[in-house]
């Protein structure tokens, strides 16, 4: 993530930290997105603005920036440097799985996922991705009521969300 140099030098840099709610616009080819950030204590959705390699709905950020108001779409939080963090609550871990990041899961299921695992889904995914478990491990907890983990026959992104979709499909079977 970056932007030129000289554009925030005479900005005071602030920090902001949320969850996407959507992602308004993206450029694959240069990351400049333009996305609305669910920040603690604010009441309206804030426009975020900045060079993104990969965002989506969901995820939890922690961004260095500064305010600027746009002629025609308003005041913006210009992205200097964002970090990925996990997301903290029980709602942001259902819109993270939910988001369409990984194939297979989508908000039900997310929801039924989080309902069960809790604020530990995230880490039990992971644990179950390691290669002394086995490619199907399965405790028999994660397929009950038909909701399999093991949904995610594919998926889109970086390391982490790959690491965490492989954790979903080794903790089921693929029979829904």
């Amino acid at each position: 993530m970056s932007s030129s140099p000289r554009e925030h030098e005479t900005h005071p840099t602030e920090h902001v930290q949320g969850i996407v709610e959507r992602v308004t616009y993206h450029a694959e080819d240069s990351g400049y997105t333009v996305a609305r950030l669910k920040a603690p204590g604010v009441r309206d959705l804030v426009t975020i603005v900045g060079r993104f390699p990969d965002i989506h709905a969901g995820q939890s950020l922690r961004l260095v920036g500064y305010w600027r108001d746009h002629a025609k779409y308003g005041q913006q939080f210009q992205v200097v440097q964002a970090q990925e963090t996990k997301p903290a609550t029980l709602t942001g871990l259902e819109k993270y799985l939910g988001s369409g990041l990984i194939k297979g899961i989508g908000p039900v299921t997310a929801r039924r996922i989080v309902a069960h695992f809790g604020l530990e889904t995230l880490e039990i995914i992971e644990q179950s991705c390691s290669p002394q478990r086995g490619p199907r491990h399965c405790p028999e907890a994660c397929c009950h009521d038909r909701t399999c983990l093991g949904r995610a026959e594919g998926h889109q992104g970086g390391d982490a969300v790959s690491a965490r979709a492989r954790g979903l499909d080794h903790l089921c079977g693929e029979d829904l």
